[in-house]
């Protein structure tokens, strides 16, 4: 990035955050693989930096021969692994810059093209009813303004019967400062305070933002959507995994939670 934001929590609208994290996420997609890529594997479903994967969780349920969309999946690894997993897959993002990311892997691969689609969360182009299973992992919901309005449309895009399947930072973290050492075990900031985070550039725009709810939010988002709550997940950070993410540590992740995953269907 080519500016030296400051970073603050402000009011931060819907048009705003979109134009932000769509910009931003273009700028870091390259930058974003060479950091992380290792860690979520190109054909991979990681719900997040504790590693927990897909293949041992199995929160997606049964996918063999079922329509999966992936939303805010980034280079489209979940969305991979999925298809790698028997389904048939659509892989979505906000940034067009990630979704190059996705093309450049497949092609690095020589793997067949996975369909892609650039889409915000809060208005996805397709029809009614026509998948089995959405996912994203840190995807989407904490870069909107408007959490409950995707998850309105995951459930209009499903079917009856069908899975979502979404982590996130675990609400908890927001009431620490965002350090994997030390000074990120004390309590510095209100849980209750929604106010998004905000990074801003010299003409006071957003260049990046985040969205903060707390699990009773989640959970009324999820019911509010018509979908049924199956299940809250709050992952333990495994033995032996030493590997640090931003504030994910070893230190932090023996002492309290970094990610919240919620499994919910569609009755």
């Amino acid at each position: 990035m080519d500016y030296d934001p400051i970073a603050l929590r402000r009011a931060a609208g819907a048009a705003e955050t979109a134009t932000a994290n769509r910009t931003w996420w273009d700028a870091e997609a390259v930058d974003y693989y060479t950091e992380h890529g290792a860690f979520l594997g190109d054909d991979n479903l990681v719900w997040g930096p504790e590693g927990w994967s897909e293949e041992f969780l199995g929160l997606l349920g049964e996918v063999v021969g079922r329509d999966v969309l992936e939303i805010g999946g980034g280079a489209a690894q979940g969305g991979r692994w999925a298809r790698r997993a028997g389904a048939r897959v659509l892989s979505s993002d906000l940034s067009c810059g990630m979704l190059q990311r996705a093309r450049g892997i497949d092609a690095a691969h020589g793997w067949p093209p996975l369909p892609l689609v650039q889409c915000d969360g809060l208005a996805l182009p397709f029809a009614d009813e026509s998948f089995d299973v959405v996912f994203t992992a840190y995807g989407v919901l904490p870069f909107v303004a408007d959490s409950g309005r995707v998850m309105a449309e995951v459930c209009r895009v499903l079917r009856p019967g069908g899975r979502f399947v979404f982590s996130c930072t675990h609400p908890f973290r927001w009431a620490f400062p965002d350090e994997p050492d030390e000074a990120g075990l004390t309590v510095r900031f209100s849980y209750f305070d929604r106010t998004p985070y905000v990074e801003q550039g010299a003409d006071g725009s957003a260049v990046y933002a985040e969205h903060h709810r707390t699990i009773g939010d989640r959970v009324r988002d999820v019911v509010a959507a018509g979908l049924r709550l199956v299940d809250l997940i709050e992952p333990e950070w495994p033995d032996g995994h030493a590997q640090e993410w931003g504030g994910w540590s070893p230190l932090r992740g023996a002492l309290i939670p970094g990610t919240l995953i919620v499994v919910a269907e569609k009755p």
